[in-house]
C-alpha cells in the first residue's frame, strides 16, 4: 500500500500479535518522538488499518455496539465460563449480592453453586430464571419494563428497590474499560441502574472478558477507582493490567 513504511508495518505487526498497543509502548519500541508515533497512527487510521484510542490503538473498533443478549451469548463463550469460575470465588462469607445483567453476568449465576444461604439480588430475568430453584439461593428480582436486547430491567422501579437495600458484593459485566473513561456499557438506559448497583454494594468485582479492554460504550457506570477487582482472561494485555494495579485495581486472570 502507498506510503506504509517499514515503521508502519512494525506498528501493523505488534498490533497483530497484541490487539493493541499504547504510545509509550511504541516509543520505547521504536525510539521515535511521540509527535512521531502519534502521526503514524493517524496516517494508519486514515488509511483504514487501525482505530486510534486513548493512549495508543487498536485493531478492533474501541467503541462498543449494543447486540442482543443471545447473540452476545456466543461470543468468546469459554473464557467467559473460566472468568466465572474464578469470579465465584470472591464471594467470601457475604450472605448477600448483587448479580447485574449480561452474557458474563449469566454465566457466573450458572457456575453459582452456595454451599451455604444466599440472597441473590439481580436485575436480570435470565439470572432469576437460573437461580430461583438453586438450593441456598434465595432471589429479589428488581422490578420494572424489561429491555428485550439485555432481558433485564431498568428504570425507576428497579432503583427504588436498590435504594432500600444493601449487599456485601456486586458481580457486573461491562461493555468498555477505558483508562480515561472508566467503565461503561452500550445502552443509555441501563446505565442509571447499574450505577445504582454500584452505590448500593461494599466490594465491586468487573467480569470482562479481553475484548472489553480500551474500549467504550456511550454510557459511563464508574470510574476506576469505584472497583475493587477485575475478572478477566489471558488475552488482556500485560501493560494494561499494570495500569489498572497501579490505579489500586486488582487484577484477577482467569487461567
Amino acid at each position: 500500500m502507498k506510503n506504509i513504511t517499514k515503521r508502519h508495518q512494525f506498528i501493523l505487526e505488534r498490533l497483530k500479535d497484541k490487539g493493541q498497543i499504547t504510545i509509550p509502548e511504541l516509543i520505547d519500541l521504536t525510539e521515535v518522538s511521540g509527535v512521531t508515533i502519534r502521526k503514524d497512527l493517524k496516517f494508519l487510521e486514515d488509511k483504514g488499518l487501525i482505530f486510534i484510542t486513548r493512549g495508543g490503538a487498536s485493531l478492533t473498533n474501541p467503541y462498543t455496539i449494543d447486540r442482543p443478549i443471545y447473540e452476545k451469548a456466543t461470543i468468546n463463550a469459554e473464557q467467559k465460563k473460566r472468568i466465572a469460575q474464578a469470579a465465584v470465588k470472591l464471594i467470601g462469607q457475604n450472605d448477600a449480592i448483587i448479580i447485574g445483567s449480561g452474557t458474563t453476568a449469566f454465566e457466573f449465576a450458572h457456575q453459582l453453586h452456595p454451599a451455604t444461604p444466599l440472597t441473590v439480588i439481580t436485575p436480570a430475568v435470565r439470572v432469576t430464571m437460573e437461580l430461583c430453584n438453586r438450593p441456598n439461593v434465595e432471589v429479589l428480582q428488581l422490578g420494572g419494563l424489561i429491555r428485550p436486547n439485555s432481558s433485564s430491567v431498568a428504570g425507576s422501579y428497579a432503583e427504588y428497590m436498590l435504594d432500600r437495600v444493601s449487599c456485601g458484593v456486586l458481580f457486573i459485566g461491562v461493555d468498555g474499560i477505558d483508562l480515561d473513561f472508566g467503565f461503561s456499557i452500550s445502552n443509555l438506559t441501563e446505565a442509571n441502574i447499574n450505577q445504582k448497583m454500584i452505590n448500593t454494594s461494599q466490594v465491586v468485582v468487573v467480569l470482562a472478558d479481553s475484548t472489553k479492554f480500551g474500549k467504550r460504550g456511550i454510557g459511563k457506570i464508574c470510574e476506576l477507582e469505584q472497583v475493587q477487582y477485575i475478572v478477566t482472561d489471558n488475552g488482556v494485555s500485560e501493560t494494561f493490567v499494570k495500569e489498572l494495579e497501579e490505579r489500586g485495581l486488582k487484577v484477577i486472570v482467569a487461567k
